[in-house]
């Protein structure tokens, strides 16, 4: 973070001051204590389990120079209403900051799916251009959002922020404490509709990211979502758009996919879509990319759309994109077991969209000479609808013929009534109650060969068992863990 004095951050949060105004803040801006460093500002936030007032005072001896708290202290501290609130006007005020100071420019990415790829994808595009702060992990919501910007200094010159959503209005939340540069908006799908109520309400609160652009702000739109690509009618500037659809200004042709799940298409821009990029000329070339999974053209040609736009040029585009690698954990992460035993771990979230995507990279990497297992849990928030979008599911696991489905808990229970009514029965489908049994089976069942997808909301704690799949080793067929 830039550095300030304790007055600064008692004037950016509206705070009253209870320490010495000169006391200065430089370090990283924590809501953990554990991770304090020399000069940093603890947040105390209150929490349903944990209140951070209660670490206040161990994090100011760890080194933290002050703490942004609710209640007054016996340690340095700025006494604010609402520190959630106050964190937010915090990173607000620091951006602005930067923005007078500098020429830092943000991006902000929402979407149903692949928000977290994308902007993994778009770090590792801009970072061999300057200095780039991405968010850690999944940090894309009202706390994560302004400790990600807070990051940011005087150096920064690209500030990848990935904005979550579960109702209306908290994107423009969002994007009042960080007006993108360019705000790409990558799919409008069925995560969390029970708190939405609605695919429309999930359009409508997506589409704050583009209202939300500072001024000369660009969109970037997926052309081949109608309700994405309907967007450009709110968007108070330039609109440039991706996708796979002629019409797309930058698109993805002759896709491809391997054995390996990896797809591989040819890039091509529409003159004058890249700005400077390709020199205001048409320009295509080949990219194979290193992510499992053929939904992945999407993520990639979003993150390709906004670097060209940032300057990068073609070339070094299509360079990084085919060395880009997954970043995040449990996102179809695949790990080559020394048994023989190919795991997908995609246990960190799921809706509909994201595992009908998860289930046919896994038919893909199995092919017809290795057997295809499938170990599903919950898809967590999806309101009344939950059942029917279960039971479509299990449904596309006998379509794809996936050989062995294991479903794990009562919520999940749905996608063993789809596929047993579609026609699967026997021991193609098993019901198990909870991980722990669900390990159980696996280590009797695995064998050399296998390819197993573990696919489940990250509430279910189905990534517990990705975990365990992935750390087995060459013991038992399964391993010796799983």
């Amino acid at each position: 973070m830039i550095e300030l004095t304790a007055a600064q951050v008692a004037a950016a949060t509206g705070g009253r001051l209870s320490a010495d105004p000169e006391v200065r803040v430089g370090g990283p801006v924590v809501v953990d204590s554990r991770r304090v460093a020399p000069g940093s500002l603890f947040v105390a936030l209150p929490g349903e389990h944990v209140d951070g007032h209660d670490y206040a005072a161990g994090a100011v001896e760890a080194g933290a120079t002050l703490v942004l708290a609710a209640r007054e202290l016996d340690v340095p501290c700025v006494v604010v209403d609402d520190v959630q609130a106050a964190l937010g006007e915090l990173a607000r005020h620091v951006l602005a900051t930067l923005r007078e100071r500098g020429d830092v420019r943000v991006v902000g990415v929402t979407g149903s799916v692949g928000k977290t790829t994308t902007k993994d994808l778009l770090g590792q595009l801009l970072r061999p251009e300057g200095p780039t702060v991405v968010p850690r992990g999944s940090f894309n919501n009202e706390i994560g959002l302004p400790l990600t910007v807070l990051e940011a200094d005087e150096s920064t010159r690209f500030l990848v922020l990935e904005m979550g959503a579960s109702g209306v209005g908290h994107l423009t939340y969002l994007t009042r404490i960080a007006p993108p540069d360019f705000s790409v908006v990558l799919v409008v799908g069925s995560a969390h509709l029970g708190e939405f109520g609605g695919i429309e309400a999930v359009a409508r609160a997506k589409s704050e990211i583009v209202t939300g652009l500072a001024p000369g702000g660009v969109a970037v739109l997926n052309a081949d979502d109608l309700r994405v690509a309907a967007m450009a009618d709110v968007a108070p500037g330039e609109v440039v758009t991706f996708g796979t659809i002629p019409a797309a200004d930058v698109r993805a042709e002759d896709l491809g996919i391997d054995r390996t799940g990896r797809a591989s298409f040819t890039l091509r821009v529409r003159p004058g879509a890249s700005g400077d990029a390709t020199r205001g000329e048409g320009t295509s070339a080949r990219v194979t990319l290193g992510l499992v999974g053929e939904h992945h053209v999407t993520n990639a040609l979003a993150a390709a759309t906004a670097a060209l736009r940032l300057g990068v040029a073609l070339p070094d585009v299509v360079a990084r994109l085919s060395d880009a690698r997954a970043l995040s954990p449990h996102r179809m992460q695949v790990t080559e077991r020394p048994d023989g035993i190919t795991v997908i771990d995609d246990s960190y979230n799921a809706n509909p969209d994201s595992m009908r995507a998860a289930l046919k990279a896994l038919a893909v990497m199995a092919g017809r000479d290795r057997r295809s297992v499938a170990v599903l849990g919950e898809m967590l928030e999806l309101g009344e609808d939950s059942r029917v979008a279960h039971d479509d599911i299990g449904r596309l696991v006998v379509r794809l013929n996936v050989k062995l489905l294991v479903v794990v808990g009562e919520g999940a229970g749905g996608i063993h009534d789809g596929a047993t009514q579609e026609g699967s029965w026997g021991d193609e489908t098993r019901f198990v109650p909870d991980v722990e049994a669900a390990s159980a089976l696996l280590r009797d069942e695995l064998q050399e060969g296998d390819v197993v997808l573990v696919k489940a909301s990250n509430g279910s704690g189905l990534w517990r068992l990705g975990d365990e799949l992935a750390a087995a080793g060459a013991g038992a067929a399964g391993g010796e863990r799983a």
